[in-house]
């Protein structure tokens, strides 16, 4: 504003009527200036090549050090290296092997505009080309379009598949892209992994890990959020991937089995069969709206994308956990918050009324909902879940229990032996957190 005046500004965004809270706008412009993208793949390759390969001559800094070389990345850089594996970029320009391992990290089925004209490396949009075909490693063809690909179709092609873990938290589940990468794009089948992959669902955790203490107020902005952020901690299930991967690369140890919600066990459900036992817990509401994961045609030439906003086909079937009657999560690798619970951890959260959007999920964020802490409390608020006394005898009766589910895991492969201890002092912790609770329940009680 100049004067009272609305002034034209390249970097300002202006509506008469104002914004409205929890509202998403769309902005199609044309750009005076799109850097190039597509170049950040071929740089990752060529300087890890370089680390591995590379001579001291050459300058090379692990000169005849490095045996192996693994790649993680989170959400976008977990986008990243999908997109990296779908063009087939694991290899050199002499033909050798770049990464021995690779962890792309809570990116779902989702890959980026990475590689694309006018490309937004950063976007989330639901209607990116992030969201496109195909999102399984194995070769699919989707009957709707008649495309067959795969995510791995280019490497394998090639025989050079390297080993591969796909983690993920249960929100790329409730944001609907996930259950695509193990499911079939009709929603019937489950698919069997290629051999050199594995599929890990960390059940009940959110995008990134863990909020503890739990708050619902963002630490670096101070405004509230959701009503309530997860505060389940998937770091231990992470390190032990890492170690897992190592040894399947350097030794051959394989690893455990894919876990990960399935039809054919029943654990993978439509977001309404789990909709009342979460609705049931007083206080809790659900989503009023959900995710529509769909079909976009962005033109007949990849990497151009033609239609902007692209056409839109024919909604994916997408499936979420089943949950036991507490409302956590059955599918997937449940850590002890889950199989002896203190609470209700899910993968989705709703907008605080604050920001408006009521009724919407807060992207990338899940709920921890505590139970109720005595049995008088439980039958006051009508909760159908027990309460902690009616649970756990003590905190020592609890943390047993903790202890033993936590060296199931180990017994398992999904946990290391080194990460029982963490995992037992942080439900310490929580219990802790908890009990403060339960007294002062108990004193409003007499």
């Amino acid at each position: 504003m100049e004067d009272g005046q609305v002034e034209p500004d390249d970097s300002i965004i202006y509506m008469a009527t104002g914004f409205d809270r929890g509202k998403s706008y769309r902005l199609i412009y044309s750009t005076n200036h799109a850097p190039v993208v597509g170049l950040g793949h071929l740089a990752t390759r060529d300087f890890v090549s370089f680390m591995r390969y590379g001579t001291s001559r050459e300058i090379n800094p692990c000169a005849d050090d490095a045996e192996y070389a693994y790649a993680f990345g989170v959400s976008q850089s977990g986008r990243f290296l999908r997109e990296f594996l779908y063009l087939a970029l694991n290899e050199d320009e002499e033909n050798r092997t770049v990464f021995d391992g690779l962890i792309p990290h809570i990116a779902g089925g989702r890959r980026g505009e990475f590689n694309q004209r006018s490309g937004q490396p950063s976007s989330t949009d639901n209607l990116s080309t992030g969201n496109i075909f195909p999102f399984a490693d194995v070769v699919q063809t989707d009957a709707e379009t008649g495309k067959t690909d795969g995510l791995l179709s280019r490497l394998a092609a090639k025989g050079q598949i390297p080993k591969i873990f796909f983690t993920n938290s249960s929100c790329e589940y409730w944001r609907g892209d996930a259950s695509l990468i193990h499911i079939d794009l009709d929603g019937a089948h489950d698919l069997s992994p290629s051999e050199s992959v594995r599929i890990y669902h960390f059940a009940g955790t959110q995008h990134a890990s863990a909020t503890y203490p739990p708050t619902n107020t963002n630490a670096a902005t101070g405004d509230k959020g959701c009503e309530n952020f997860n505060w389940v901690d998937y770091r231990p299930l992470l390190r032990t991937a890492l170690v897992r991967l190592d040894r399947w690369v350097t030794a051959g140890e394989l690893p455990p089995s894919s876990q990960h919600p399935r039809l054919d066990d029943g654990t993978a459900v439509s977001t309404e069969r789990v909709a009342a036992s979460f609705r049931a817990i007083p206080g809790m509401d659900f989503p009023d709206h959900l995710p529509d994961p769909t079909r976009l045609d962005f033109g007949p030439v990849q990497g151009i994308p033609s239609n902007v906003p692209p056409a839109i086909g024919k909604s994916y079937s997408y499936f979420v956990s089943a949950a036991d009657h507490d409302g956590n999560e059955l599918g997937g690798i449940r850590l002890p918050d889950l199989s002896v619970p203190i609470a209700t951890n899910t993968g989705w959260s709703l907008r605080h009324p604050d920001m408006g959007g009521r009724g919407q999920i807060l992207e990338n964020t899940g709920s921890t909902v505590a139970f109720p802490v005595t049995r008088s409390q439980r039958e006051a608020s009508g909760d159908s879940r027990l309460s902690l006394e009616e649970r756990y005898s003590s905190k020592e009766d609890y943390l047993i229990q903790v202890q033993r589910a936590a060296e199931t895991l180990v017994e398992d492969g999904y946990l290391l032996a080194g990460e029982v201890d963490e995992v037992v002092d942080q439900a310490a912790q929580r219990y802790e957190l908890l009990q403060s609770a339960i007294g002062q329940a108990q004193v409003a009680d007499d």
